[in-house]
Parts: structure tokens; C-alpha cells; sequence
């Protein structure tokens, strides 16, 4: 027999538009000959869907979707995932749907609470297994979490041991899949919504196979693609058989419909889709973050200011890449403190990409407003006021010109600027969407010269003179932080390993460089708390999972 794997990407609200996706993939399926279909979790409202799911009448709509979803398909059985309502309590379920009706449910029975996941908040978790026949192959059906238990107590405990912290491992193993089959699996079938971090996909297959070894039942994995929000999914589903070895694997951050042929129970040799280097990997992320936000959200277009920096020169070439050159615009706004070569390289960057070029010289504004103040500054040697208020006159054009428009401003700033307060509330950090957010100023040089490589549209000059946000004379980033390699170290120390400074120190960074960053990290919470989302890449970023007090007295003590 034949499974379809539906890696689809589905719109958080948007029922009758993810109904009739996962219909048209389905008829497809059975064009090619398949006798089942597999679509990732919550594919029929999207992931996640959040506090939709408290709305009574949101899951109303739900239910009638898959209702209408359930009379559309025929001539293939379809586990889909959706919410579902029953004796007053909300699960994250799967319906196997055959010849018009729901001929059996599962109900998620682990319910991630870690991360960017408040599944507890809205689920209650199921206990029952669910097992169904075809064509002599009984299918066992899981769904996300359920298989990843054993993987997450232990980045737990790798975090909380130093606490002495004990945690009932009795509760965390992955007992889902032994229940599957325990009742007469010999395939498992997992719908996934599993968001994207750098080298995700290495950790799903290792635990994966972990499964396969532990139940010794071939797995089929379907994930979903495309972006929400701050959250980028990258699809990659894949199959492993009773060995343990991929069977098939389905391209990252693309629908795909896939196809795996089964014999005696056992997934045959298939498609493989090549693996991609971390650079085109997470350069492709932002694509499909920028792609999303900007279409689900049905915005016109985009605007960047561009410094002739390598963020905002990074910024502008994906934005082309997601959204075409049609569709953004770049403005440069000069001042007296901005390099001839700045403006030359903005423009150069706009020609090679084919956008729409503007300058606006802010230094009549800037002035005007020296003026207003002139009364309440006597007196007071100029300082970071005057270099926040050039960057606050470019955010208040930038805001004039997407209200004018309607285009969405997408924010340049990165996260070691985010992370150390590197930026000016309401200046460059005004806009919609922050494409770099999660991106380290290592890593932003890394994705440059990457996408040079593809075709060079950012100046080498760009990449190689010191950064600088060109607020005062000769000012450079490195006046006040540490170099980058140091800096961007350090806070993934503290941020995504949530290691004590006495424990980064002991790796070999200097005292003060580690006081410093740690210090300027807790300082800039009120500001993050302000910025706009941005795409997550690495497994903890300034978003959904970090969410520390603005108002926070705690200050680590050693010993």
C-alpha cells in the first residue's frame, strides 16, 4: 500500500483556506495512488492557534471544518489533525476520516509546557491509544510531543541538575509509542508542528530513531512548513523504517506532498531531498518568515532603511529573495554624520537588487528640532540623547511612509543589538516585523557572504569595514561592546545555556567582558519587551520563550 505525507502550510484562522489545502493534497494522493494520507498537527486551524482556542465559537468552526473536510475527500483515509471539543474539555486530536465520517480520534496525550509551547494552557491530555487497520498494516497514531518525551526531560535535567532539582522520569517516558504498540501498531504515524531551530532536524531524527529502536514500529513524520508569527516551521518530514534508517525525506521549507510505499508493514526505499548547509538552512528560514508574515498578513509590500551596514544591507536581499524586488522599497536617510561610502554602498545595494531607491537627508529635521529643545538642553553637553533622536527622526519617516503606503517596515537591528540594548526605542527599532532579531552579528556576516556567494548584490566593503551606526564622528559598535565573536559568545552563554557569569568566566571569557554583557542583557529587558517579533532561529530567542521581569532585582551571587 501507498501513505501520502501532506507536508502543508496551513494559516492560524484561516479554516475554509486550510480545508481546501488539505483536500486538494489529498486528491492529489489518491491520483497517485495512495491509500492513506497523514497532515501535521492542528493542520485544519494552523499552529499554534493560542488563545483562539478559549473562543467557544472558534472551535464550533473547527468542528464544522472538519465536518466539511470529512464529505470532500474520497478515495483515500485521511489522519488529520485538528482541536476538538468533548465532555467539556479541549484536545489537540486526530480524526482518521473514511467514506465521509470520522471512523476514530486520537487525543495528544503529552502536552509540551517549555519553550515557545503553552500547550497545558489550552489542552487536556488524552490517555487512550488509537490503532487502525488497512490493507493488512495496523497504524498506530501520535502526535508531536507524545514521541519527544524522553528528549526533553533531558534537556531538562541538563539545565535543573545543577539545582538538584529531581524530576519524576516516571511522567516524561515516551510511553505513547509503546502504547501504540501494545495495541497492535506496526507503523506509528506522528503529526508534527515542530518550529525550527538551527540543527533541528539532526535532533528530531536521532529521537525519532530512538523510538523505532525502543518499539521496533517504522515511523512516518509529518511536519508542517511555512511561518507564523515569530515561529518558522521547515516541514522536513521523514520516514524511518524498522531499522531505523530514513526511508524517505522531504525537502526543508517547501510544501511537499510525499510518497512511501509499504511492504509487508516496512517503508521502502524513497526520495531523499538533500541536506542543507546551516547558512542556506537558516538564510532560508528568514525567507520563509518574511514570505508569511507578509502575505498571511496580506501587507502590499515592505519598506527597510538602509545605512549601508551589513544588517540593513542583509535585511534588503531577503526581503527581495521572499517577497520579489516589485514588492520593497529601500530609503536612505543621511545626516551630517553619515560616510560618503555609506550612501554610495546603499545605493549600489539597491541597484544590484532592483528595488525602489529613496534618500530623505534628515539633517533639517534633526536641526529643527535642536531648536525646539534649544531652552531645555542649556546648558547640557550634547550626549546619546542627540544620537537617539537622528535614529528616532528615521523611524518616525519609515512610519509616515508604511502608513502612506501600507507597506510593513521590516526592523534591522540583530540579536546581539537586541540583546545588549543597541538600539533606540522608537528609532530603528519602529516597525513591524524584525527579520534578524534571533540573528547574532556573527552569523549575520556568516549569511552575507553566503548569499553573495549566490550573487553578489552586498558590497564586499560592506562586509569588511567595522560597523557603525554613524549617530557621532568616528563612532563604531566596538567603542562600547565587546568584539562580536566575544560578545555573541558570551550572551548564548547566558541566554539560550542560562549559564551563571561565574560559569562563562570559567570558559575562558574575560570578567569584565562577561560582567558588562550580562549587565547590558538585564538592563534592555523594557526595550525588548517593545520591540517588534522577529524570526526565531535558535532554540531560545527574544520572543515567546524568553520571559524574564522588567522590573527584576535578582542579581546571580557565587557559592
Amino acid at each position: 500500500m501507498k501513505i501520502a505525507i501532506a507536508q502543508l502550510n496551513a494559516t492560524v484562522g484561516d479554516l475554509a483556506g486550510n480545508v481546501e489545502r488539505i483536500a486538494s493534497f489529498a486528491e492529489r494522493a489518491r491520483r497517485a495512488g495512495a491509500d492513506l494520507m497523514v497532515t501535521p498537527e492542528l493542520a485544519i486551524c494552523g499552529y499554534p492557534p493560542e488563545d483562539l482556542l478559549l473562543r467557544p465559537d472558534f472551535l464550533l468552526a473547527c468542528e464544522r471544518a472538519l465536518a466539511e473536510l470529512a464529505a470532500r475527500v474520497k478515495g483515500v483515509t485521511l489522519v488529520v489533525g485538528h482541536p476538538r471539543v468533548a465532555s467539556g474539555k479541549r484536545y489537540n486530536s486526530a480524526s482518521i476520516l473514511q467514506d465521509g465520517k470520522v471512523a476514530g480520534v486520537y487525543d495528544k496525550q503529552r502536552l509540551p509546557n517549555y519553550t515557545v509551547f503553552d500547550e497545558e494552557r489550552y489542552f487536556e491530555p488524552g490517555g487512550a491509544p488509537c490503532v487502525f487497520g488497512m490493507n493488512g498494516v495496523n497504524f498506530g497514531v501520535n502526535i508531536c510531543e507524545d514521541t519527544w518525551g524522553a528528549q526533553a526531560v533531558t534537556d531538562v535535567r541538563s539545565r535543573d541538575a545543577r539545582l538538584g532539582i529531581n524530576i519524576c522520569a516516571d511522567s516524561w517516558h515516551a510511553d505513547a509509542p509503546r502504547a501504540a504498540r501494545a495495541a497492535g501498531a506496526g507503523v506509528l504515524l506522528v503529526l508534527n508542528a515542530s518550529p525550527y531551530h538551527m540543527k533541528k532536524q539532526h535532533l528530531r531524527q536521532d529521537v525519532m530513531r530512538r523510538r523505532v529502536e525502543e518499539t521496533g514500529l517504522a515511523l512516518v513524520y509529518a511536519n508542517l512548513v511555512g511561518g507564523q508569527d515569530e515561529l518558522v516551521f521547515d516541514g522536513g518530514s521523514f520516514v524511518l523504517n524498522r531499522e531505523g534508517k530514513v526511508t524517505h525525506q522531504l525537502p526543508l521549507f517547501e510544501e511537499a506532498l510525499g510518497l512511501v510505499t509499504l511492504t509487508d508493514g516496512d517503508p521502502q526505499p524513497g526520495e531523499i531531498a538533500a541536506p542543507l548547509a546551516l547558512e542556506e538552512e537558516v538564510y532560508r528560514a528568514l525567507i520563509t518568515g518574511v514570505r508569511d508574515y507578509v502575505e498571511k498578513n496580506g501587507f502590499p509590500g515592505v519598506l527597510i532603511g538602509v545605512s549601508g551596514g551589513v544588517d540593513s544591507a542583509l535585511t534588503l536581499a531577503i526581503a527581495v529573495d521572499a517577497l520579489g524586488a516589485e514588492r520593497v522599497r529601500a530609503v536612505m536617510m543621511p545626516s551630517q554624520y553619515t560616510a560618503d561610502i555609506s550612501v554610495q554602498d546603499a545605493r549600489e545595494e539597491a541597484r544590484a537588487l532592483g528595488v525602489r531607491y529613496t534618500e530623505i537627508a534628515i539633517k533639517p529635521i534633526f536641526d529643527a528640532f535642536l531648536k525646539a529643545l534649544a531652552a531645555e538642553f542649556e546648558g547640557l553637553a550634547p550626549d546619546v540623547t542627540e544620537e537617539n533622536l537622528q535614529s528616532r527622526i528615521r523611524g518616525t519617516l519609515l512610519m509616515a511612509l508604511s502608513n502612506k503606503t501600507g507597506a510593513l517596515v521590516l526592523t534591522t537591528g540583530n540579536k546581539s543589538e537586541m540583546g545588549t540594548g543597541y538600539a533606540t526605542l522608537y528609532g530603528d527599532m519602529a516597525g513591524g516585523f524584525g527579520v534578524l532579531k534571533d540573528i547574532n552579528k556573527t552569523m549575520v556576516y556568516r549569511l552575507a557572504n553566503y548569499r553573495n556567494r549566490i550573487s553578489r548584490v552586498i558590497p564586499q566593503r560592506v562586509i569588511e569595514r567595522a560597523p557603525s551606526a554613524e549617530l557621532r564622528p568616528n563612532q563604531t559598535d566596538q567603542d562600547s561592546l565587546p568584539p562580536y565573536p566575544v560578545l555573541d559568545a558570551i550572551m548564548e552563554a547566558y541566554v539560550e545555556n542560562d549559564l551563571a557569569p561565574e560559569e562563562i568566566v570559567a570558559q575562558g571569557y574575560a570578567p569584565a567582558d562577561v560582567e558588562r554583557v550580562v549587565g547590558l542583557v538585564r538592563a534592555s529587558e523594557y526595550k525588548r519587551r517593545q520591540a517588534p517579533i522577529g524570526i526565531r532561529i535558535t532554540p531560545r530567542g527574544f520572543g515567546k520563550d524568553w520571559r524574564y521581569p522588567i522590573t527584576n532585582k535578582y542579581r546571580h551571587r557565587s557559592g
